[in-house]
């Protein structure tokens, strides 16, 4: 499970914004929505007729594939570099 995310926002004339978010804090405060996500998800598959034990570890395997990634998005003059670790 990834520890931390690395968010760094450039835009031309403003100060570069700088923001390091621990992943299990932001787990225990969003812990409400993400209940609500995966009642939804789970409503998802069965709607769609999809075998809902195979999703979630799809989703669990997605997440732990993720620590070492790093995105960088360029739109226009601003920049977005994410990086999990």
């Amino acid at each position: 499970m990834p520890q931390l995310v690395t968010l760094k926002i450039k835009r031309p004339g403003h100060r570069t914004i700088r923001l390091w978010i621990p992943v299990l804090l932001a787990v225990v405060l969003l812990s409400p929505v993400l209940l609500l996500a995966l009642i939804g998800g789970v409503i998802a598959c069965l709607v769609f007729h999809m075998r809902v034990f195979a999703t979630v570890a799809g989703v669990g395997r997605f997440i732990g594939a993720l620590p070492g990634s790093r995105f960088d998005i360029e739109q226009g003059r601003t920049a977005l570099l994410l990086i999990i670790r």
